[in-house]
């Protein structure tokens, strides 16, 4: 039987990057997929794209509104829910004294007020024995060039984490953070590495990380599965790093 057969599943940030890729794991192993996003278009085209059924919700993870509208769609047209994958994230790379406050509350807006408040609209609707998986990230913990704003913002879920999953206890909802390393997705071009710049980027890298290469978005998305399924039923609270040893050097 497949690993979430009979779930329901819903991924913010589910329509590209690590997102996608733990939504159509989910799907090939049986679950009823939801993905957010913030274009219709987008949204659309990867719901198509993961198949098995899966579904689409437009709205942005910053805006407190669409939490509640978003449960409110999903008690109704799904009942409930099994897995909640607060995923959807952003980054800019800036020196703190360069950060501007837009951009400063940008990046709380969606890291962590976002998580904090799907959580707190989603957790009514997870049944019994489900999970929460947080993707946060390694510079919460290892010091990264210009992403203290981002630091700061994935540190704050790693305390919401632990804290869940002491109050969502007696009703065995498990509550789990998977925390990425540098990872080979879009994201990548959109802070700014071009192509041109990818080769001297990835040995970079691949000198800072004990495996020597950038992580795959479907790895990303094993571990996910892990931590969402039963595999991990004696699992809560973790913050697993999944950054082929970054952080230990």
């Amino acid at each position: 039987m497949a690993l979430l057969s009979g779930k329901t599943a819903m991924i913010t940030g589910g329509t590209s990057g690590i997102g996608f890729a733990i939504a159509r794991s989910f799907a090939a192993e049986g679950a009823q997929v939801i993905v957010t996003g913030r274009r219709a278009d987008v949204a659309e085209e990867a719901a198509r794209r993961i198949g098995n059924g899966a579904a689409s919700m437009v709205g942005d993870v910053a805006d407190p509104e669409f939490h509640a509208w978003a449960a409110d769609e999903v008690g109704e047209r799904f009942g409930g829910l099994d897995i909640y994958v607060a995923n959807a994230g952003i980054n800019t790379i800036r020196h703190s004294a360069e950060v501007p406050q837009d951009e400063y509350d940008a990046q709380f807006a969606t890291n962590t007020r976002g998580v904090f408040v799907g959580v707190q609209k989603m957790a009514p609707l997870i049944r019994d024995h489900g999970a929460i998986v947080i993707t946060g990230s390694l510079a919460s913990e290892k010091v990264l060039d210009g992403h203290t704003v981002y630091a700061g913002s994935k540190a704050a879920i790693n305390a919401f984490a632990r804290s869940w999953a002491l109050e969502l206890r007696g009703r065995g909802i498990r509550v789990n953070v998977l925390s990425p390393g540098p990872t080979d997705t879009e994201i990548l071009g959109k802070l700014g590495v071009s192509a041109e710049q990818r080769p001297a980027f990835e040995a970079q890298m691949a000198a800072a990380i004990p495996l020597g290469r950038l992580g795959r978005p479907e790895e990303l998305a094993s571990a996910a599965l892990f931590l969402a399924s039963d595999m991990s039923s004696f699992v809560t609270g973790v913050n697993l790093r999944v950054d082929g040893g970054m952080a230990l050097l």
